[in-house]
């Protein structure tokens, strides 16, 4: 009798692994991807910029009480691991509620798929890892989209910030380093670090880089933060290489984890 394959073999170790890894959240339990709507004050927007199909993100403001800041928003632009999806949305908008105050504005992009192959192989595609059938790379998709949300309201340009983990890494080095960038620091977690792919190192100098990633990772061995934390440094960048325990994934007090890599990146 033919044996069925399991759910892992099917769509991929690496990214099952990190998908569940993702919805277990509080106390071990398990929150569905069908999440409820979001909290009556959080406005959220599904928005394309430059009016292409293909930039879609979407732009997550309010659930809090107070007023928009006078020197403008904070930028929390999200490169969601896995395959990139909109089925990242509710998890991101967790972290608007649970990890932001109201000084932010969120921004989840959506990765294009442009065919299959390019979405098994090439989930963000960027100047330095190109894919044929891209009609753009994620860094051109960062700026068009930070360009899009400064039209609709007034955002502080030294806080816009990337945050990234596994497949969402790698394009948040291309696009802070790139050199026309208006990112000032990233946060990536559980990621690969290929300088060859990116643009120059020495346009990491004076931004800020927050590295999340465990010494059991099996995924994303520990040598590429190791690496990217001596390179970026000698870059004169700001640099911090948190450690945590578990391996692949999002694990523990999730939102405490990604609160505190916010809030170093912002310090000043």
């Amino acid at each position: 009798m033919r044996r069925k394959k399991t759910l892992a073999e099917v769509i991929g170790v690496p990214f099952v692994a990190l998908f569940f890894s993702q919805l277990a959240f509080e106390s071990g339990s398990v929150v569905a991807a069908a999440e409820s709507a979001p909290p009556s004050a959080m406005r959220v927007q599904d928005l394309r910029a430059d009016g292409d199909a293909m930039k879609r993100y979407f732009l997550i403001e309010g659930g809090h009480a107070a007023s928009a800041p006078a020197v403008g928003y904070g930028l929390l632009i999200v490169l969601p691991g896995g395959d990139g999806s909109a089925d990242f949305h509710p998890f991101v908008r967790r972290i608007h509620q649970y990890a932001l105050d109201e000084r932010w504005l969120t921004v989840q992009l959506v990765a294009p798929k442009w065919d299959e192959d390019q979405a098994r192989r090439v989930v963000w595609p960027t100047a330095g890892l190109r894919y044929a059938a891209a009609k753009f790379t994620t860094e051109e998709f960062v700026q068009a989209v930070i360009a899009d949300v400064q039209g609709k309201t007034k955002v502080n340009p030294k806080r816009v910030f990337l945050f990234g983990w596994s497949s969402g890494g790698p394009p948040c080095y291309a696009a802070a380093l790139d050199k026309e960038s208006a990112v000032t620091g990233a946060f990536i977690a559980m990621s690969v670090f290929k300088p060859q792919q990116a643009p120059a190192l020495e346009n990491a100098k004076g931004k800020a880089f927050y590295l999340l990633q465990s010494p059991d990772d099996r995924v994303t061995p520990f040598r590429f933060a190791e690496a990217a934390d001596k390179a970026l440094k000698a870059a004169d960048a700001r640099v911090r290489l948190e450690r945590y325990d578990g391996g692949h994934g999002w694990r523990g007090n999730v939102w405490g984890m990604i609160g505190n890599g916010i809030q170093w990146l912002d310090e000043k």
